[in-house]
């Protein structure tokens, strides 16, 4: 009996030191992202597991703007960085710092994600559409931003000039949506998950979405040369954000209609991880998803033209264009 029972010890040892080892062998990462619906694979891939199944041990690390996040990258306060491009994060992949490994967000028709928003005084001083922008002040995140980009991009189609524009970097998404709640600027870009309680206290007033007006490739995945170095990782963590980019396509996105999910058994558990994360009711949530390509392609072109576009303002340097910020290897393009 006593040899049985030291047998019996002596097995459950060796697999208690089992599991220790394949605790140790888990190849680690922190993702830097916002706490946005852009993110949401991200969040459905850790929720639910798949991360940690892929012998994965990730660690959130959230920011307030996009541009932090490249940099944070960089240093390597984070393996892997998604969210929004900008002009910081061009300018560092074109010194060789960063890498776009993956594609993210997209603006797209149909899927409320970034919207113009104009202040009570400004509203009624009449300013009713993205296209009276021209010659107002108008708050974001920073310089350079995806926010600055989109308002580019509508200068260009409605044919007045970005310089006659009056941008209000402000440095954070609480920082805009304060000042227009303050009546300090005329306009804001926000995305509605940070807009929406602005709005339903009567803070602001809504003009439209970027989206609508003017489609692009937003957000990425990317990350640092030593951490490509690592390709075991790499591959790994790519794999698994492209099972979470296709559920969340299948489930939610394919079941949207007018700019909102439907709550029923099939999205509710995926909406409601979305809302764990970005701080929202499940109610807000539903019209808050941004669309994400299944395959989790990246619009090279559309990268290319926002790199072309970011040199002509001066907000990026020049002698760099797509090809050379991408790695090849890892990038599925659209």
């Amino acid at each position: 009996m006593i040899g049985i029972a030291r047998l019996a010890i002596a097995g459950l040892m060796a697999i208690m030191a089992m599991g220790t080892a394949r605790a140790e062998d888990a190849l680690k990462a922190r993702i830097g992202v916002l706490r946005l619906s852009s993110s949401a694979p991200v969040f459905i891939a850790l929720d639910k597991g798949y991360f940690r199944e892929a012998g994965l041990e990730v660690e959130l690390k959230f920011f307030d703007a996009a541009q932090p996040i490249a940099v944070a990258t960089t240093s390597g306060d984070v393996d892997f960085g998604v969210t929004a491009f900008t002009a910081g994060l061009y300018n560092l992949a074109g010194k060789g710092t960063l890498k776009v490994i993956g594609g993210m967000s997209r603006e797209k028709p149909g899927y409320p994600l970034i919207g113009y928003f104009a202040s009570n005084n400004a509203y009624t001083a009449g300013l009713k559409t993205p296209k009276d922008l021209a010659g107002k002040r108008v708050a974001m995140t920073q310089v350079g931003s995806s926010f600055h980009y989109s308002l580019g991009l509508l200068a260009d189609k409605y044919g007045f000039k970005l310089a006659d524009v009056k941008i209000v970097p402000l440095q954070s998404l609480s920082n805009a949506a304060a000042a227009l709640k303050g009546e300090t600027v005329d306009a804001a870009l926000l995305p509605i998950s940070t807009a929406r309680k602005l709005m339903d206290e009567g803070g602001a007033k809504f003009l439209g979405w970027v989206g609508d007006e003017t489609p692009w490739q937003l957000g990425a995945v990317f990350a640092s040369p030593k951490t490509l170095a690592n390709k075991a990782l790499v591959t790994k963590f790519l794999g698994v954000l492209a099972k979470a980019d296709r559920e969340y396509h299948d489930v939610i996105l394919a079941a949207m209609k007018d700019g909102v999910a439907p709550i029923n058994e099939q999205t509710k558990p995926l909406l409601e991880i979305i809302a764990k994360y970005t701080n929202l009711p499940v109610e807000q949530v539903v019209g808050n998803c941004a669309y994400i390509d299944p395959d989790g392609k990246l619009d090279v072109k559309n990268v290319d033209n926002q790199i072309k576009w970011l040199q002509e303002q001066g907000f990026v340097d020049k002698g760099f264009d797509a090809d050379a910020i991408i790695a090849k290897d890892f990038v599925k393009a659209d």
